[in-house]
């Protein structure tokens, strides 16, 4: 076959796939009622683990200052922003962030908030909330109410996963766990238990997300991490929508 034939085939084929009815009953994919989850990267406002790598952005051109074009080079850690932690992570021989498949990132999830009084999600925190039947829980904690992931500050009080909760979350067949703050485990924790146990199971742990549009409640979640082939870590998307 001919590069023209070819060109005249796939073109042939794309405009009866355009073309093809929908399945009745599917509905149309749109942007209509998803809201961003995702904590905007800024050098100037982004926290940053304590030890973590800086962000550094920075323009090479700029059409602001007479150039042709603008282009811009980043420099930031695996974990920045809102990011997906993979087994790799904390697990010898784990999966790496490109190997970590769709399923568990895509679904229903449950966002769930926990008071601004409270630092260790424990078993007994975790049972004051109707979290069974979820298959990915989100929680909305102190950081959301104070605006965290919006400051430059790293606040070492955050609220954290307790290992004993992590545990019951992996045993009860949740597939993914997300927090508000750039880490989902106790700052200073002697060992890395709760990442342990997640990232164990194969559970992501999705860190640094902005929950503050939205209350607690039922939503359909995509999460995509940047797919950084052999890294324990990437930036990532995350989109929410509230399920009827």
């Amino acid at each position: 076959m001919t590069v023209r034939q070819t060109l005249q085939t796939c073109a042939l084929l794309c405009l009866g796939v355009g073309c093809s009815p929908r399945e009745p009953g599917t509905p149309e994919v749109t942007g209509a009622g998803w809201i961003d989850v995702t904590a905007t990267l800024d050098p100037a406002r982004t926290p940053v683990y304590e030890g973590d790598a800086p962000l550094k952005f920075d323009f090479l051109k700029d059409m602001r200052k007479g150039d042709r074009l603008t282009l811009s080079v980043y420099a930031l850690g695996a974990h920045s922003g809102t990011h997906i932690d993979a087994p790799m992570h904390f697990v010898a021989n784990g999966a790496s962030i490109d190997q970590v498949a769709l399923a568990p990132l895509i679904g229903p999830a449950r966002v769930i908030d926990i008071p601004d009084s409270v630092r260790a999600i424990d078993t007994g925190e975790r049972n004051r909330h109707d979290w069974r039947g979820a298959t990915r829980v989100l929680f909305r904690t102190r950081s959301t109410l104070r605006g965290w992931m919006d400051s430059s500050a790293f606040h070492r009080d955050f609220t954290y996963v307790a290992p004993d909760a992590a545990q019951l979350l992996a045993d009860a067949g949740v597939v993914l766990v997300g927090v508000d703050y750039i880490s989902a485990e106790q700052f200073g924790a002697p060992a890395p238990r709760t990442h342990q146990i997640l990232l164990g199971r194969g559970i992501p742990i999705v860190e640094g997300l902005d929950l503050r549009p939205v209350p607690a409640g039922d939503y359909d979640l995509v999460v995509l991490p940047l797919k950084v082939r052999g890294h324990e870590a990437a930036p990532a998307r995350a989109i929410v929508r509230k399920r009827t």
